[in-house]
């Protein structure tokens, strides 16, 4: 497939009047990089961007349960799980999960994703009575809080208990590959989607992962997912797309995916990056204990702000939505959305 573009992003409160803006936000571009498997890539004048590239660059993002993408938006992470890999057992009973919820959506959470089966590299699956079990009973108890509530969930049976106890979103891990009566029970409840790359199961997804080229293998990936569900009859408007970052790949694979992240624009849906405290940040800064990777998770999460993504899956809410409302406001003044 290809050739492939990627906006080159700018963030100015200033620009030419030729520039185009990144779906309909503050960034613009007026040049993007041409990347093929076969050529060099090669940077190019927006005036020799094609028509379908440009309407997916440039198209205003629809808001998903209820959130608009007018800033970088904020899904705090909760997981209810013994064996997470930086918070297991923290939240797992039903007291800790729920003051948890109430303290994520009280530090600017915009999403809540909740998840009772770890994913980590390494864990093995759980049952889905099991999982359900973990979730069910907190959402029933948060789904009063005016936030929009995501199940991250690969399995049917927990996403349908989940959407019926008031969660708006199914996030998926496996990208929907998993368990192949997800997606029907998706399009019958109507509830947007998370689409995520991964290589492999958790349990063997970090040994030995390879790519002809994880940037465009990822997004030949996502685009391929995101047409089977759309003919499946989930409207575009209502995907978010995930390039996996840590799922099966290495660190210079993530970093590689970190570098050309506006590429995935060209999938006309918002992006979710999640990258918080993840093992590579520790590879990078000499951080080995997860707790310990704050500082790196926030700087990774505003490179990614610097390229328009829309959603960051994070455990540390309050500093990142602390570091993202003075980056805009150093870059677009005092009215930046």
């Amino acid at each position: 497939m290809g050739p492939y573009f990627r906006p080159i992003l700018i963030a100015d409160s200033v620009h030419p009047a030729a520039a185009l803006p990144l779906t309909g936000g503050r960034l613009w571009f007026t040049h993007v990089e041409r990347l093929s498997r076969f050529e060099k890539p090669e940077i190019l004048p927006i005036k020799e961007l094609p028509d379908n590239w440009k309407m997916r660059f440039c198209d205003k993002r629809s808001s998903i349960a209820q959130v608009t993408f007018d800033r970088p938006r904020i899904m705090g992470i909760l997981n209810v799980t013994p064996d997470s890999f930086s918070d297991g057992g923290k939240y797992n009973n039903l007291n800790s999960a729920v003051a948890h919820a109430n303290s994520l959506s009280l530090q600017g959470s915009d999403f809540i994703d909740i998840g009772g089966e770890s994913t980590r590299p390494g864990s093995k699956e759980i049952s889905a009575e099991i999982e359900k079990k973990r979730v069910k009973p907190v959402i029933d108890k948060i789904c009063h809080l005016k936030i929009a509530i995501s199940i991250d969930t690969r399995k049917a049976s927990v996403a349908e208990v989940a959407i019926a106890s008031g969660a708006a979103l199914v996030n998926d891990v496996s990208g929907f590959q998993f368990d192949s009566k997800l997606l029907p029970l998706c399009v019958a409840k109507a509830v947007p989607v998370c689409v995520m790359h991964s290589q492999g199961l958790p349990e063997y997804m970090q040994e030995n992962p390879m790519y002809e080229d994880v940037v465009l293998d990822v997004f030949d990936f996502l685009e391929n997912q995101i047409s089977l569900l759309v003919n499946a009859g989930i409207s575009r408007s209502k995907i978010i797309a995930d390039p996996g970052i840590g799922f099966g790949k290495t660190m210079r694979q993530n970093l590689a995916l970190l570098e050309k992240l506006s590429l995935f624009h060209g999938l006309g849906v918002p992006i979710l990056l999640g990258v918080s405290r993840k093992g590579f940040i520790g590879t990078v800064t000499g951080a080995e204990q997860s707790e310990e990777r704050l500082i790196g998770s926030v700087a990774t999460a505003l490179a990614g702000v610097s390229q328009g993504v829309q959603i960051f899956r994070v455990h540390d809410v309050q500093e990142t939505r602390q570091a993202f409302d003075m980056w805009q406001r150093i870059k677009f003044g005092d009215n930046y959305g």
